[in-house]
């Protein structure tokens, strides 16, 4: 059995878990709705690269008991450029905290682009956002890593690098 899982926080993470569901006819669930993945020999997992981390990313692969026989496939999804490679060694370096070793070696990883809308942000984020973007133009330029620029660049805007097209490559792996 085949499952896709997405940990969502605005929307661009879960379009792309729900369009892979539609072109595959595989079950597609929040990580918050997943009790038992082990129940699945093949689990696609995509995550919204979210203060730090991979959301849900952790909470989902902390309920799989073994990965012997499992078809472990991680897309996480951002707003800067997958194909910068500074960007892809830190979120690697983030999903190596919150997997474990095996799970890690064992995973398919990919690095999917997103988009943000500002005006659909809670206060919070909002407001954390400004703070992040303040400290992130008094940085100086060789400090500034592809997601400090992507996030510059995006500020206060609604941008959306969604490319289904990606989906293919993942369709291949599974």
């Amino acid at each position: 059995m085949k499952i896709i899982i997405y940990g969502s926080q605005y929307g661009t993470t879960k379009k792309y878990a729900e369009e892979l569901g539609r072109r595959t006819n595989i079950e597609v669930k929040n990580y918050e709705d997943i009790d038992d993945i082990s129940l699945y020999g093949t689990i696609l997992y995509f995550g919204a690269l979210y203060a730090g981390g991979v959301m849900g990313m952790k909470k989902t692969f902390s309920k799989l008991s073994t990965v012997a026989g499992k078809k472990i496939i991680i897309a996480t999804v951002g707003l800067a450029d997958p194909k910068d490679i500074e960007n892809t060694k830190v979120i690697k370096s983030g999903m190596r905290k919150q997997l474990s070793q095996n799970i890690y070696e064992q995973a398919h990883i990919m690095h999917l682009r997103g988009g943000i809308d500002y005006s659909c942000l809670g206060f919070k984020h909002k407001t954390m956002m400004a703070m992040l973007y303040k400290k992130a133009t008094g940085l100086p330029e060789e400090k500034k890593t592809a997601e400090v620029k992507a996030m510059i660049e995006t500020y206060n805007q609604k941008v959306d690098f969604i490319n289904f097209g990606c989906l293919d490559e993942i369709m291949t792996l599974m």
